[in-house]
C-alpha cells in the first residue's frame, strides 16, 4: 500500500522559510514524478511544483518561482519543498503527490495525473 506522509508545516512570519518533507513508502518509486500541491480555504487545489525521478526536470507554478525549490532523495524515498520568502498568500494545506510516469510542463499541473496523495500539512504565513 502506497503511503505519502508530509511533515514540516507550521506557522511562520512573512519573509520566513519552511522546509516540507514527504516520506514515500509501500513500493519502489522508480520512474515516478513527485509533486506538491496546495489548497487554501475556499479555493481549489492548485499545483505548486514537481520533480521527475531523475531530478533532471522540475516545474513550478509562476507564483513560487525563485522562492520555492523542490528536490528528492531517491535512496531515502523522500521529497522536499524548500520555501523561502514566504508570503501570506502561501497559506494553505500542502499535499505531496505521486504520479506513476514522467510528467513534463503543463501536464504536471493536473491533479488527476497523480494517483497517490498524502494527508497534507498546514502552512500558515502571518503578515
Amino acid at each position: 500500500q502506497v503511503q505519502l506522509v508530509e511533515s514540516g508545516g507550521g506557522l511562520v512570519q512573512a519573509g520566513g522559510s519552511l522546509r516540507l518533507s514527504c516520506a514515500a513508502s509501500g513500493r519502489t518509486f522508480s520512474g515516478y514524478t513527485m509533486g506538491w500541491f496546495r489548497q487554501a480555504p475556499g479555493k481549489e487545489r492548485e499545483f505548486v511544483a514537481k520533480i521527475t525521478w531523475s531530478g533532471g526536470s522540475t516545474y513550478y507554478t509562476d507564483s513560487v518561482k525563485g522562492r520555492f525549490t523542490i528536490s528528492r532523495d531517491n535512496a531515502k524515498n523522500m521529497v522536499y519543498l524548500q520555501m523561502n520568502s514566504l508570503k501570506p498568500e502561501d497559506t494553505a494545506v500542502y499535499y505531496c503527490a505521486a504520479a506513476a510516469s514522467s510528467l513534463y510542463g503543463s501536464t504536471s499541473v493536473d491533479p488527476a495525473r497523480y494517483a497517490y496523495w498524502g494527508q497534507g500539512t498546514q502552512v500558515t504565513v502571518s503578515s
